[in-house]
């Protein structure tokens, strides 16, 4: 959950997360060193008359400058693409959910189990409780097991909507006619949330989602009273 002022990123609170955070700090180093180096050149410029017209021509400038930024992009590539197949990837998924997007709320079916679906609508705020978060809290829960592979199939009945939850590294568009699909793993128990980060109409920013992660034993609990 993000607070006031906030500058970084929310507490990553699963394994891709942490992988997508490791590689931010690791590009905005690699940024910061050439904007230093940048500054640091146009500096020297600006303070000093001598100039070096020999060294402005020369074969091994050329090369450096040449091969450096490739060796650059290399060190931002392949991490980047190790991450993008992390995301993509998954593998005897111990859950499948499917999430529609509409105009303006969130509708989730639990497809390994017959009966198990259900819409989840923004709560007004004249309805919130004390301690619940306004333009956030939604009147049903998307309840998953966490330290379990889940994947969720998003789509979209009208318009493009898209499904994110910033602290699990989660942010996949909701197409019409189209099925995209995100891996969910969270490696602690508690409340998520997030919103639709595509622009969807007038009410776009009233479709909050919130995923309560619970152990195992208390997801079969709360499926078995669902269905």
């Amino acid at each position: 959950m993000a607070y006031p002022f906030q500058l970084g990123l929310q507490d990553a609170s699963s394994p891709i997360m942490e992988e997508l955070m490791n590689f931010h700090d690791h590009t905005l180093m690699i940024v910061f060193l050439i904007s230093s180096l940048v500054l640091y050149i146009i500096t020297l410029m600006l303070t000093t008359k001598l100039t070096h017209t020999s060294t402005m021509d020369a074969q091994e400038v050329e090369t450096i400058w040449t091969i450096l930024p490739a060796v650059i992009l290399i060190l931002i590539a392949l991490p980047s693409l190790r991450i993008l197949y992390m995301m993509d990837e998954i593998n005897n998924p111990a859950l499948t959910v499917k999430t529609m997007g509409h105009q303006w709320y969130w509708s989730y079916e639990y497809t390994d189990y017959e009966d198990l679906c259900f819409d989840s609508y923004m709560i007004p705020t004249s309805d919130l409780k004390p301690g619940e978060l306004r333009l956030l809290e939604v009147d049903n829960r998307v309840v998953l097991p966490m330290e379990l592979p889940i994947r969720m199939l998003i789509s979209s009945e009208d318009v493009l909507h898209s499904w994110a939850v910033p602290s699990l590294g989660l942010k996949t568009d909701a197409i019409p006619g189209r099925l995209n699909q995100a891996t969910i793993s969270s490696n602690r128990p508690g409340l998520f949330y997030g919103q639709c980060s595509e622009i969807c109409g007038s009410n776009h920013s009233f479709m909050p989602i919130v995923l309560e992660m619970v152990p195992l034993k208390i997801f079969e609990d709360w499926s078995m009273s669902m269905i």
